[in-house]
Order: C-alpha cells, then sequence, then structure tokens
C-alpha cells in the first residue's frame, strides 16, 4: 500500500544544498585600470618558465587558428567566419584550463607538468560544460541576429557609403553589446569554476559583477585579448604561440587579483 508522502520526507534533501551555497555572487576588489599590464608581465613570466606547457598550448591555438583560415580560404565567402569564430570561442577555454592550471601550480610551489595540465579538464567538469553549452546558446543566438540584420544591407551593387550606414550603424552596436555580455560572464568563469568547483551560474555572476565593478580594467583587458588573437590571425596563426599562452596565464592571475579568496572578508 502506497505510504503517505509527507513535509518532513524531504527537509533533509532540502537542506543539501543552501541557497547561499547556489547562484551566487562572490564578491570582488577594485582594480587600477594598469592591472592588466601587470598580469602581462606574470603571464610573461610563466611563459618563459614553463617552456613545455607553453609550447604545447600555444600549438594547439596556432592548429585551430590556421584551419579556421584554411577553412575561409578553401570555401572563398566570409560566411564561414562567424561559425569559425564560434568554434574557436568554445574550444578556446577548455585549452586554456590547462593554463590556468599550470599557474596555479606555480603559485602552490610545486613542479607544473603538462600531463597533470591536461587533466584540468576533468574538475568540475559539470559546471565546464554547462558554461560551454550556455556559450554556444549566445553564439548562435549571436548569429541569429547577424542574418536578421543583414536585410539592412544594401542590395544594389555599388550602393553609395549612406546606403551602408543602417547596416553598419545597427550592426556594430548589437555586436558590441553582444560581444561586451560574452566577454562579461567568461573573464573569470572558468578558473572561478576550476579552482573552487562553484557552480555555472555562481561563476556566471561573480564574472560578470567583477566586470562590472571595474569597467575601466575590463576595458583595457578586453583591448589586450583582441590584439592578441588579431596578431595570432594576422600572422597566420604563428602569433598564438606566444599571444595565448602567456594570455592564458595572465588571466589567471588576473582571476586571482579580482575574485576575493575564500578568507577575504
Amino acid at each position: 500500500m502506497p505510504r503517505t508522502v509527507n513535509q518532513h520526507d524531504f527537509s533533509n534533501k532540502r537542506k543539501e544544498v543552501s541557497d547561499k551555497e547556489y547562484a551566487r555572487t562572490i564578491p570582488c576588489n577594485q582594480l587600477s585600470i594598469s592591472a592588466p599590464f601587470h598580469w602581462l608581465s606574470l603571464g610573461l613570466h610563466d611563459f618563459v618558465r614553463m617552456p613545455l606547457i607553453s609550447a604545447f598550448y600555444g600549438l594547439c591555438f596556432m592548429a585551430a587558428a590556421v584551419g579556421i583560415v584554411l577553412l575561409v580560404q578553401w570555401q572563398g565567402t566570409h560566411l564561414v567566419v562567424l561559425p569559425s569564430l564560434i568554434v574557436y570561442m568554445l574550444i578556446g577555454p577548455f585549452l586554456a584550463l590547462g593554463l590556468y592550471d599550470a599557474s596555479w601550480e606555480r603559485e602552490k610551489g610545486h613542479k607544473a607538468s603538462l600531463f597533470h595540465s591536461m587533466k584540468a579538464i576533468g574538475r568540475n567538469s559539470t559546471s565546464q560544460w554547462a558554461f560551454a553549452v550556455l556559450l554556444a546558446v549566445a553564439m548562435i543566438f549571436w548569429m541569429r541576429i547577424a542574418a536578421l540584420l543583414h536585410a539592412l544591407y544594401p542590395s544594389v551593387q555599388g550602393a553609395p557609403l549612406a546606403d551602408f550606414l543602417p547596416f553598419l550603424v545597427i550592426g556594430s552596436l548589437v555586436g558590441f553589446v553582444l560581444a561586451a555580455v560574452v566577454f562579461s560572464i567568461s573573464a573569470f568563469s572558468i578558473p572561478l569554476m576550476m579552482e573552487r568547483r562553484v557552480d555555472v551560474m555562481t561563476a556566471v555572476f561573480s564574472s560578470f559583477n567583477a566586470v562590472k565593478s571595474n569597467i575601466p580594467a575590463m576595458i583595457v583587458w578586453a583591448l589586450l585579448i583582441c590584439g592578441g588573437i588579431l596578431v595570432g590571425f594576422a600572422t597566420y596563426g604563428i602569433g598564438m604561440l606566444f599571444t595565448m599562452p602567456i594570455l592564458g596565464y595572465a588571466t589567471w592571475h588576473g582571476y586571482h587579483e579580482t575574485i576575493k579568496k575564500k578568507h577575504t572578508p
């Protein structure tokens, strides 16, 4: 005979996950506008101290960039650029996990190893994959918006510049807003999930709050990241050997300087 369910049957289950432990916002420190340059110097130091790990992940980033360049040249159309960049943006954070782990090991006074860094993808993998899905949804939404904006593109070949202005202005504004949102939720999410094993929403809220609270420094950091990626693609991927590992290490140091530690009141 079925037993009658009462309210006490679920009381213990509710205690397992406290509201304070899920989807909370971890406080951040206030940064100076020059802080990102300090992160870069620390990233460069790690790059020099860990040549094998730096070379391995640099080659991975370079291979991905070369693949995108070759795909665009093979297809002969710019329409594959955005989907390719989306794939690159989804792969990049997982490759960067190894760089974060290597910097973390050095901070703890351990000898960083390539094998140990490759295992970093298994730390809090559920939240990390959930974040990847979130990024994928955001990128697909971005593609749909871009497709809709093509309706503003002049249909007449050789149209005057004035006819392009609605497409260029609206497209740039929408792209800027979406890029700012994606950057804000991803700036420190991955290292936070790796080190503290927090849930994906806690990582997203904490990263967004840190960016919102340090807008001048984060603008500088975003420009440095864009510059590093542009250098990589402008050199047909060769620059990725240097720029991406340095940026990856620098991101870890930026995360540690920005997100308050557990013992910090």
